[in-house]
């Protein structure tokens, strides 16, 4: 049997990027989806193109994280049509990637903060009640700008680093009632950083020089299914923690 048979799992941005390989590492594992984003023709396509390959319901919702009502609109929208909630993945994220510290404008800075942390903090607090009636867990996105000091990274590195700082909070606060919380830092090949490659390429070689495993991960098998791990019967002992994803470039204590 597959590890997510009959369980529902919302994944913000599952539509594209990093977001759609975690969407098919879970479909693969038998998971109904709920995934949300902005632009409702990539959710309506990755839909078409996951229920076609694994077999399963996939609820689109158009939402800005930023936006509590309308979060709260989708996890409510999302549990009303899969009749539940097991985990909830927390990837999407927007920044002024490159921007030195000292030329962001707080427009910047609101950008990473309100795409990261307000929609993490949102959708942790709206899916909350529903996990805990499945003893749940959620899986949050940070990243390595904010655990070594990548340049050109400040909101985004200020906001993931946040959202490290609640998920420690949440799994003290929600382990008693048997829902867990992790975080993942993951360098893996996506739409952004193939961005980043072409404003930093010098920065980019240097980057994949300094990956013992020399290479960026894959988002559906690197990524997604550590994300699936995280969120199974088998991490059930595992809460509170950060797993960088990084080929062996996350080294630390």
């Amino acid at each position: 049997m597959k590890r997510f048979e009959g369980k529902v799992v919302l994944i913000t941005g599952g539509g594209q990027g990093i977001g759609r390989g975690v969407s098919n590492a879970f479909a693969a594992e038998g998971a109904n989806l709920i995934i949300t984003g902005r632009t409702l023709s990539k959710l309506e396509k990755a839909k078409d193109e996951i229920e076609k390959e694994y077999g399963v319901t996939v609820v689109p919702i158009t939402a800005d994280g930023g936006d509590e009502e309308q979060v709260k609109n989708a996890i409510e929208t999302g549990v009303k049509a899969l009749g539940r909630l097991d985990a909830v993945v927390n990837n999407a994220q927007n920044s002024a990637s490159g921007v030195n510290l000292i030329d962001h404008t707080k427009e910047d800075f609101d950008k990473a903060i309100y795409s990261g942390l307000y929609a993490t903090f949102f959708y942790m607090k709206h899916a909350f009640p529903y996990l805990k009636e499945t003893k749940g867990s959620v899986v949050n996105f940070a990243s390595g700008a904010g655990l070594f000091g990548k340049l050109g990274q400040s909101s985004y590195a200020a906001a993931k680093e946040g959202i490290r700082g609640m998920s420690r909070v949440a799994a003290s606060e929600w382990g008693p009632d048997g829902v867990r919380v992790n975080v993942v830092c993951p360098l893996a090949m996506s739409e952004g950083l193939a961005q980043w490659k072409e404003a930093y390429p010098d920065l980019y070689e240097k980057t994949i020089q300094s990956i013992p495993l020399g290479h960026f991960a894959d988002p559906q098998k690197d990524i997604g299914r550590v994300c699936v791990f995280l969120a199974s019967e088998e991490a059930s002992y595992v809460t509170g923690e950060t797993i960088t994803l990084q080929g062996g470039s996350g080294l630390r204590p």
